[in-house]
């Protein structure tokens, strides 16, 4: 018997660049990201954005793993309670601060400004806008990763390839390969949620680093491309219908 398509894992990266949380369940609301996903972004130099009116800007402008692979060698530690984040850097707590007040994102900017000197095009902010998030995407979304599609690009590459350099919030078993992409324009059941899929996900050099060590030694773009005739790995979606979602709940194709 196939197995019954289901929520592997759910993620979200309360700070656009740095590490994942792992959730066991979370809320998704109508046109809305995973609460706190890219909830916070760090300035890579003056782009104009504006706390009192969010807009979307393209990820070069912020520290990103695109460009800036040294931030996979971070851990970081987010208190959605008291919005506290500590950085860890070599095993050691390296910079702490609650980024809704000033003192505490100086702390943090004062790290990135030593951490990612030779990389920065000013002094690094500490960025956020009332139910904004800094996706990739100017649309609020949320992203979904078939772990087969993920087998076969570890298969293609001949090395392993850990799930998260694709740094998605739902993570699906019991897809087969790249069946994700027959679903563009469908709708799914996810737990108590649902969502309508609106495109695939085009990788980009962010998925050669890996997520532990922050060295970048696959080309999974490349990989993709070579192996597979595209540069796609999951999709987005919007969620249409609220509700919540936990690890375990079965999806359902409409």
């Amino acid at each position: 018997m196939a197995e019954q398509p289901a929520v592997k894992s759910l993620y979200r990266y309360p700070v656009k660049g740095l590490s994942p949380q792992a959730l066991t369940r979370t809320y998704l609301g109508i046109g809305e990201t995973v609460p706190a996903d890219r909830l916070y972004a760090i300035e890579n130099g003056p782009c104009g954005f504006d706390p009192a009116a969010p807009a979307y800007f393209p990820k070069q402008r912020f520290l990103m793993l695109m460009r800036n692979e040294r931030l996979a060698a971070l851990r970081t530690e987010y208190d959605e309670a008291n919005h506290a984040l500590v950085i860890h850097w070599q095993g050691c707590e390296a910079a702490r601060g609650d980024l809704r007040t000033a003192e505490g994102r100086t702390a943090i900017e004062q790290f990135f400004a030593s951490y990612c000197a030779d990389e920065l095009r000013g002094p690094p902010k500490v960025l956020c806008g009332e139910g904004h998030s800094f996706s990739d995407v100017a649309k609020k979304v949320v992203s979904i990763i078939n772990l087969a599609s993920v087998a076969a690009v570890e298969n293609a590459a001949g090395a392993p390839v850990d799930p998260l350099r694709f740094r998605g919030n739902i993570y699906v078993k019991g897809w087969p390969a790249w069946h994700e992409f027959d679903l563009i324009g469908r709708e799914l059941g996810l737990g108590g949620a649902r969502v309508k899929v609106v495109k695939r996900i085009v990788r980009c050099a962010a998925t050669e680093v890996d997520p532990d060590t922050g060295i970048r030694d696959l080309s999974i773009p490349r990989t993709l491309m070579q192996s597979f005739g595209h540069a796609d790995c999951g999709i987005y979606a919007e969620v249409v219908a609220a509700g919540d979602v936990a690890v375990g709940d079965r999806l359902a194709e409409t």
